[in-house]
């Protein structure tokens, strides 16, 4: 997360195609308040990249020929202060975005975004919100399946076991896709204490963001 206001959001970019790279680069080098800190060509190079520039903001590329962008996610998100991740793909339903989504990536872009919203999705990673709504996970979710339910069944509902009653109520309505307000309004909490109740959740769960809390309680009641 981007602490001062006026710092630039650093974002390093990840793709195997140069035309990419170029034209995402293009794009955020004129705007002002975004800072291209590198380029990568491949997932075997991020490691390297994000010690060396230290991004906010890696957009991720799914499929590169040596390290991949799950696995390259997957580490990246697993190390002490990582940056947030945004993965980038070419369609909507794909099962590599959801397990992605799984191991912390902050949301997903299609590679055709008009460059405003792609503006916008970084400043509000960079400010830590996520990009993909519960209610978008639940519907990629609906179209694809990567195995293993059963599993993740329980453990999911092993997991939400470690709630309060209150907490569990707020963890569902995030899997519902509501926002902060409309579970205040809800649950009849202030949307501090509703932050609170998140703060909690995402720390008790071993959680990154709001998508994998929607994740878990699809889990649990698939």
């Amino acid at each position: 997360m981007v602490a001062v206001a006026d710092m630039k959001i650093r974002v390093l970019i990840v793709d195997d195609d140069a035309l990419v790279r170029a034209g995402l680069s293009m794009i955020l080098g004129g705007v002002g308040d975004i800072e291209v800190a590198g380029e990568a060509a491949d997932g075997d190079q991020v490691p390297k990249m994000v010690a060396e520039h230290r991004p906010d903001v890696v957009l991720m590329d799914i499929r590169m020929p040596r390290v991949d962008g799950l696995a390259a996610t997957e580490a990246l998100r697993s190390t002490a202060n990582p940056p947030e991740v945004v993965v980038l793909t070419t369609f909507h339903a794909d099962a590599q975005v959801l397990r992605a989504l799984r191991s912390g990536a902050a949301g997903f872009l299609l590679k055709d975004i008009p460059p405003a919203e792609l503006v916008a999705a970084i400043r509000k990673v960079a400010a830590g919100e996520p990009i993909l709504s519960p209610a978008v996970t639940r519907q990629l979710i609906s179209h694809v399946s990567d195995g293993a339910a059963g599993g993740r069944r329980e453990r999911a509902r092993s997991l939400l076991t470690r709630l309060s009653e209150r907490e569990r109520e707020v963890a569902v309505a995030v899997g519902r896709g509501r926002s902060n307000a409309e579970i205040g309004a809800e649950l009849y909490m202030s949307v501090a204490t509703v932050k609170a109740h998140v703060s909690r959740i995402l720390t008790k769960l071993g959680l990154n963001n709001r998508v994998q809390i929607a994740l878990t309680v699809h889990d649990s009641e698939s």
